[in-house]
């Protein structure tokens, strides 16, 4: 799937996202947007930043950039910082080539992003291109399960995501992360290995 499409898709989606997410939140993600967002630190770019929903858990003292690709998802973002008093420089853009240059940020956050990006591997490079040297990279997504059966439930599943949304299930970021020239030093899977937290430095 383009950019434009899914740019008109997230578009379409946008109004019911909040809505729509909060069960999965609940009961599979629980707790990552704390995990994820309360490490970071100093300049931080949010790739994918969707509605906000990461907002809430930064820590005092962050300054937050949030990029995202659909302008309606960043509409609602905009509206939940206004609600919450928070300050957030929002851009429209693509995850696949950021518009900032390199070593910007202290700190890359994403959550529940990559996984609709088309190529990961280049938001990934991306994410280490702008991060200073020793920043932080932190990402939370569902991956492909390491149990065989559920994989290929997961597997059936993408056959419809991918056309609908462009969401893949399958994938695994945490080796083009090592790849890129990160060192993973924390990482959590969870929830029968379908759910992946990381934190990485940048060499």
């Amino acid at each position: 799937m383009d950019a434009e499409r899914l740019r008109r898709t997230w578009d379409s989606y946008a109004p019911r996202y909040d809505r729509d997410i909060r069960l999965f939140e609940r009961i599979q993600f629980a707790g990552g947007r704390e995990w994820v967002c309360g490490q970071a630190k100093g300049e931080v770019l949010e790739v994918a930043i969707g509605t906000g929903r990461n907002l809430p858990h930064y820590p005092p003292g962050t300054k937050v950039i949030g990029l995202d690709l659909s302008p309606a998802m960043l509409e609602v973002a905009r509206g939940r910082a206004d609600e919450l008093k928070v300050v957030v420089e929002l851009h429209e853009g693509d995850a696949q080539a950021l518009p900032f240059a390199d070593s910007s940020f202290d700190t890359v956050v994403c959550t529940l992003g990559l996984c609709g990006v088309p190529d990961e591997r280049g938001a990934i490079g991306e994410m280490h291109r702008v991060l200073k040297a020793g920043g932080l990279l932190l990402l939370l997504d569902h991956v492909g399960s390491h149990h065989r059966f559920i994989h290929f439930g997961q597997s059936l599943l993408e056959r419809m995501t991918v056309r609908m949304c462009g969401d893949y299930q399958t994938r695994r970021p945490l080796p083009l992360v090592e790849q890129a020239g990160f060192d993973v030093v924390r990482r959590e899977r969870l929830k029968l290995g379908t759910v992946e937290r990381l934190a990485a430095v940048k060499r």
